[in-house]
């Protein structure tokens, strides 16, 4: 079983930016497809971004070019690079796997983008 921990949500002007890390123990973390995903009020969670062993990246269309999604294998970290912040991103922010498996969900981080 995979912990993971999230961090690095907050307020934030529309254009700003925000670096979100997902820390984790237990597993074989190197060997798993690892992503992020968001939950908005009154939305179904959603598959943001996502990362494979090999770095291949994903990206839903609505982040393409301003969210980057990036992973430390020696520091077992995940991270999410996120620029030109619009209101529309504001949600709860979580890590996980994105492949076949997943495993409980950590309190994710909140982000929320407004003047």
């Amino acid at each position: 079983q995979v912990q993971i921990v999230e961090s690095g949500g907050g307020l934030v002007q529309p254009g700003g930016s925000l670096r979100l890390s997902c820390a984790t123990s237990g597993g074989f973390f190197s060997t798993y497809v690892m992503g992020w995903y968001r939950q908005a009020p009154g939305k179904l969670r959603e598959l943001v971004a996502s990362i494979t062993s090999g770095r291949a990246t994903n990206y839903i269309d609505s982040v393409k070019g301003r969210f980057t999604i990036s992973r430390d294998n020696g520091k077992r970290t995940v991270y999410l690079q996120m620029n030109s912040l619009k209101p529309e991103d504001t949600a709860v922010y979580y890590c996980n796997g994105a492949g076949p498996q997943t495993w409980n969900w950590g309190q994710g981080t909140q982000v929320t983008v407004s003047s």
